[in-house]
């Protein structure tokens, strides 16, 4: 399930909102709110975009925990699961994940990487430094977009 494409117009006043001082307070509290109200009824399980698209970035601390899970040495786990991107983050190596089965369950779900736990970051603090991370997972993830375009909806 690819989410709609953010219109142009949306995406300009998204990032035109998230610029003016006087309304990221308000900006911050309705994306709180539009993250519980969107995830309160939204099945990530029938679509897993960001798992079949986004390599997440795995800190030592997951690598760790999750080799303990898996039963493997760290070095193992790091070797067979994971590389370093271009912007010189520790990945996973394949996309799809690969601890994402056939029913979009995750494997490793009880321990898997910080990353994927946020994702898509809509509840974050400091939500309004952010722009281009929220315009780029709403290009992903259909509940992000809904939460962009909501904000821009009701914060204007």
């Amino acid at each position: 399930m690819k989410p709609p494409a953010l219109k142009a117009e949306v995406k300009k006043a998204f990032k035109k909102l998230l610029k003016q001082k006087g309304k990221q307070r308000q900006i911050e509290q309705t994306a709180v709110s539009l993250h519980q109200e969107v995830f309160a009824d939204t099945d990530c399980l029938a679509c897993a975009n960001c798992c079949r698209s986004i390599p997440p970035i795995v800190t030592g601390q997951d690598a760790r925990r999750i080799a303990k899970y898996l039963g493997m040495k760290e070095s193992v786990f790091e070797s067979t699961y994971l590389r370093i991107d271009e912007d010189g983050d520790q990945v996973m190596n394949t996309t799809p994940c690969p601890f994402l089965d056939e029913y979009n369950y995750c494997a490793i779900y009880e321990v898997r990487p910080k990353a994927c736990a946020e994702y898509p970051h809509t509840d974050m603090r400091d939500f309004c430094k952010h722009p281009a991370l929220h315009l780029q997972n709403a290009q992903v993830c259909p509940a992000a977009a809904r939460i962009v375009a909501a904000i821009v909806e009701k914060c204007q």
